[in-house]
């Protein structure tokens, strides 16, 4: 009865992370008028792979929070390649209207643009927003997991069995190995950009939810065939928390340096 409660409880925590996950990037691509934060090609394999996840989710039976989670997951990846296309457009646009517009002269004097300020990157700051949000996504998850229980008499699921069957699988692992690529493009974007346009929290979220979505599958069941046949699903989410901490280091790092620069 305790695992099926954590089970409940987690499965909603990651929800909840995934529900707000993509809208720090969104806010940053709308602040920023710009998606060139983001790497294309993460993007589309993420799409590609969430499509895979969800078809897999639905041939395996998943739970239905998993089922919700890829769904939402393949609207949101496809908002975001909407955003990077269309600022792409809308900037490309801007451009030209301003070049046609300036008619350098002698007698015109040359002046430099304005230096926009940065933004002093205060690491407490970053880590309080973060916490903040931590605690409203475990709030709003364990409060889901009640209200679920309350409308359901408080009736605990009973423990899942578990379904292999081969196309699940190899959807599956097929989504999980894109999930694992997808993030290199991001990573090699970074070196380029160091960063900029990008948000923190999106990864933060990921993290989150993906640890809080592996602890729901493992409480939901300890069995053997269930855990193997939502190997796929536990791998994929698992092995990406390194890449996403990886992605994380690099923000600290190219944020630091950027605010040493400053004080120099």
């Amino acid at each position: 009865m305790a695992n099926a409660l954590l089970s409940c409880a987690f499965g909603w925590i990651s929800l909840a992370c995934w529900i707000v996950v993509y809208s720090p990037q969104l806010w940053e691509n709308y602040t920023l008028q710009s998606g060139q934060g983001l790497s294309v090609l993460f993007v589309l394999i993420w799409l590609a792979g969430d499509v895979l996840s969800l078809i897999g989710g639905l041939i395996a039976h998943l739970v239905p929070t998993a089922i919700i989670l890829a769904i939402y997951y393949v609207l949101c990846d496809t908002l975001l390649l909407f955003q990077i296309y269309y600022y792409r457009w809308k900037n490309a646009h801007a451009d030209e209207a301003i070049a046609q517009e300036i008619d350098p002269s002698e007698d015109t004097p040359l002046l430099e643009s304005p230096v926009k300020p940065t933004k002093r990157w205060i690491p407490e700051n970053e880590v309080l927003k973060n916490s903040l949000y931590f605690v409203f996504v475990s709030v709003a998850g364990t409060l889901a997991c009640a209200i679920d229980l309350t409308i359901r008499g408080r009736k605990i699921p009973n423990e899942p069995e578990g379904i292999l069957e081969w196309r699940s699988q190899i959807l599956g692992w097929a989504s999980a190995i894109m999930f694992l690529g997808a993030r290199i493009p991001q990573i090699l974007k970074n070196l380029e950009t160091r960063c900029e346009g990008l948000s923190p929290a999106l990864f933060l979220f990921t993290i989150t939810g993906n640890c809080t979505f592996a602890l729901s599958i493992c409480f939901a069941s300890t069995k053997r065939k269930y855990l193997l046949a939502n190997a796929p699903w536990l791998a994929g989410s698992l092995l990406t928390v390194f890449l996403d901490l990886f992605v994380i280091a690099q923000f600290v790092y190219y944020r630091s340096g950027k605010q040493r620069r400053i004080q120099l």
